[in-house]
């Protein structure tokens, strides 16, 4: 059984917050082209970057989950040898 498996739960939970993450910063940078004034917002873009590296981290190490090499499936043959 993989990793993933064994800990389903917290990998859904990770897939969750790369998605509210994503979708924070798009919200962000909607804003940030929208925003009407003399500044441009430009907290609006710092925070729209901030969320897609937070998104890309996250997404970074559920894929890391995905990929690791599970230790109880490995099968180990011995052999008794000549005396």
């Amino acid at each position: 059984m993989s990793y993933a498996r064994k800990n389903l739960t917290n990998v859904i939970g990770s897939i969750i917050g790369v998605v509210v993450a994503a979708a924070l910063g798009v919200w962000q940078f909607y804003l940030f082209v929208n925003f009407e004034g003399s500044h441009g917002g430009n907290s609006h873009l710092w925070w729209a970057i901030a969320m897609a590296l937070l998104a890309c981290g996250v997404a970074f190490l559920v894929f890391l989950v995905f990929v690791r090499h599970d230790t109880d499936d490995d099968l180990h043959i011995t052999s008794t040898g000549r005396v």
